[in-house]
């Protein structure tokens, strides 16, 4: 099989409540970049990354679709089943840059399962979960408005909570005390500040919060801030956005820097480098939230494979992006009943993009 034709799409995501919010940002839409993988078999594959605004991470949503355009020239005529090959191509081809990669690997992964007949998660190590444990965000805003979110989230029966704090020490500590009195007996909840505190910022919370029944999530922006802020609380700790490699994930594990790493597919380059990730946490006995920066149906269905296809007992939770979403981009996105998401068995991702919605690509690469 050879890759043909490499064709990339803008979408802009609308959030259903109007916006979301999280630290300093918030957005009512999310920029979002598909790929479709055209080959000389007939089959097709397709990816999809979706960064979370311009200054989230070092990732934007431009800089994918200028860096998706860059690479895609040198991987006409490449074998996509060739998932090593593939990387060490894009590798040759642009240093770093790992969310730009991301879309391609994950369309090769699409490929893949449509050409020997399987589900992603098979090809991941199996289905090990045939349910997929969801959390669901409650977006930044005032903490009786947090609180009432979270009350109907769990009306709708959700169990795991990552509320959103990182806007000022203060009153997240309101949002924190007023989020945690409404949470049901037996669910979870975690204060996520996305890098929101400074050190003695967070410091004062997880001290002012000591009593409270929460996890604590990437309180502060580097590895060192937020091993400070751990070595204060005895609050199960979280670290997401500073574990971005392997090496910081050894140092985060010989430092005991956390219970729990948040584990994003683009953010490590792919389904094939996330795949190394999360054996590697299974190895080390590190639970994981594995999900991505955002995305719509195709992304969302790539992150449920990879939970699937991940023990039990080291998976947290995972986020089912598609359903903040008041617009569909694609058909057989994993299907959300009771706090659980279920991915599609069809060989492959098993979504299929509307091109009605997608429109004419930005830019076509090859035959």
């Amino acid at each position: 099989m050879k890759i043909t034709r490499i064709a990339i799409h803008q979408v802009d995501l609308p959030l259903k409540e109007g916006s979301y919010s999280w630290s300093t940002q918030s957005f009512s839409a999310f920029d979002s970049t598909v790929v479709i993988i055209h080959t000389d078999s007939g089959l097709t594959g397709v990816g999809e990354v979706c960064p979370l605004g311009p200054s989230y991470l070092p990732a934007y949503a431009e800089g994918a679709r200028t860096g998706l355009a860059q690479i895609a020239a040198g991987l006409i005529g490449e074998d996509p089943l060739q998932l090593g090959r593939i990387n060490q191509r894009m590798d040759e081809l642009l240093k770093g840059h790992p969310y730009v990669k991301s879309a391609i690997d994950m369309a090769c992964w699409d490929l893949l399962g449509k050409a020997t007949e399987q589900p992603v998660y098979n090809l991941l190590g199996g289905l090990l979960q045939d349910k997929v444990t969801l959390f669901k965000v409650i977006s930044r805003q005032a903490p009786e408005a947090m609180a009432a979110k979270l009350a109907d989230y769990q009306r709708q029966g959700f169990h795991q909570f990552q509320m959103k704090v990182g806007a000022g020490a203060g009153q997240d500590i309101e949002r924190i005390f007023a989020v945690s009195e409404v949470l049901a007996s037996g669910n979870v909840l975690a204060a996520d500040a996305n890098t929101g505190w400074k050190q003695h910022e967070a410091i004062r919370v997880v001290k002012a919060i000591r009593d409270v029944d929460i996890y604590i999530e990437q309180p502060c922006l580097s590895y060192e801030e937020c091993l400070a802020v751990r070595r204060h609380t005895d609050h199960p700790f979280i670290l997401d956005e500073c574990m971005d490699d392997l090496r910081v994930l050894m140092r985060g594990y010989q430092d005991s820097a956390m219970d729990v790493i948040n584990l994003k597919v683009s953010r490590v380059g792919g389904l094939t480098r996330a795949r190394q990730f999360r054996d590697l946490c299974v190895s080390l006995g590190i639970t994981m939230t594995i999900e991505d920066s955002w995305g719509g149906e195709i992304a969302t269905s790539a992150l449920a494979h990879l939970a699937h296809s991940t023990p039990q007992g080291f998976h947290f939770q995972s986020s089912a992006f598609h359903e903040y979403h008041s617009l569909k981009i694609a058909d057989g996105g994993p299907v959300i009943s009771d706090g659980y998401m279920t991915a599609s068995s069809a060989p492959g991702l098993g979504v299929t993009p509307d091109m009605a919605v997608l429109g004419k690509p930005l830019h076509v690469i090859g035959a």
